[in-house]
């Protein structure tokens, strides 16, 4: 495992975030923080609120209240599109892609490139040659390999390429944080190696990355530090080198409890 960049400042903070969906409380004062060229993992049971805390952070949802800060300037984020002007590309469960286009249409996907001059201009026409040269310029740069052909589409291809397009489109317009919900859930072990690979490679580019995951082995092969999600607020933050998964799964549950001066609260050097 990669170094991740030393930094006395978050990149990404949230203070007290609150959301409820009428008598349920998905959050609860939930405080999370990103920090430069690291992979955080977040972790908890269902109904902890990891999903409404992220989607909190990519815009799908607004907050009740707390605050967002983003390079220390606070930030409202009330679509999606807010937060990817702001640089925070999201890939969700679902993935987002079309699957009868292409792998560089899908790349492009609400970001469509125009031919030149008038043409692009008044009749808007696009530019699918460049697209395709870029994308595949792209997924070379990502070390993605495997897809036989850019102009392939997406239906073709298997699960963990599907997952490589989307994480490919997050890296390419993300310019300064890449979120991946369950980004192996559907994948075998080894197209879930690729995909980790690619976690990996953003880390190594300085990509900060928030990864949420079930599966604690992947947690921590990848994860710098893990955020502990639990009764919709943070528990805890650790790291692989502190804690064990039986620790941090007992975090989860209540079992165990961890003093702040035993936190990984701020960014810390991976020995791997």
């Amino acid at each position: 495992m990669s170094t991740p960049t030393l930094a006395l400042e978050p990149l990404l903070s949230c203070r007290g975030l609150v959301k409820s969906f009428g008598h349920v409380i998905g959050l609860n004062g939930a405080d999370l923080d990103l920090y430069p060229g690291e992979v955080l993992a977040v972790v908890g049971d269902n109904g902890a609120g990891k999903s409404t805390l992220i989607k909190c952070v990519a815009g799908a949802l607004i907050p009740d209240t707390g605050e967002i800060t983003l390079n220390g300037e606070r930030r409202e984020f009330k679509r999606t599109q807010d937060a990817r002007l702001q640089g925070i590309e999201t890939v969700f469960q679902t993935l987002a892609v079309s699957p009868a286009l292409d792998i560089a249409s899908n790349l492009y996907l609400g970001r469509e490139l125009r031919k030149p001059g008038v043409i692009g201009k008044v009749f808007r026409m696009l530019d699918k040659k460049r697209m395709r040269t870029e994308a595949s310029q792209h997924l070379q740069d990502l070390g993605i390999g495997t897809v036989q052909s850019i102009t392939q589409t997406v239906e073709t291809l298997s699960g963990g390429q599907r997952q490589a397009v989307a994480v490919a489109r997050a890296a390419v317009f993300g310019s300064k944080l890449i979120i991946l919900d369950e980004p192996t859930a559907a994948l075998g072990v080894r197209e879930s190696a690729r995909v980790l690979q690619l976690i990996k490679d953003l880390r190594d580019r300085g990509m900060p990355v928030i990864l949420i995951s079930h599966n604690m082995p992947q947690v921590f092969e990848v994860a710098d530090r893990i955020h502990v999600q639990r009764l919709g607020r943070r528990a805890a933050v650790v790291t692989p080198q502190t804690h064990t998964m039986n620790d941090v799964v007992a975090i989860m549950t209540g079992a165990m409890s961890v003093d702040e001066k035993d936190q990984a609260l701020g960014p810390v050097r991976s020995a791997n």
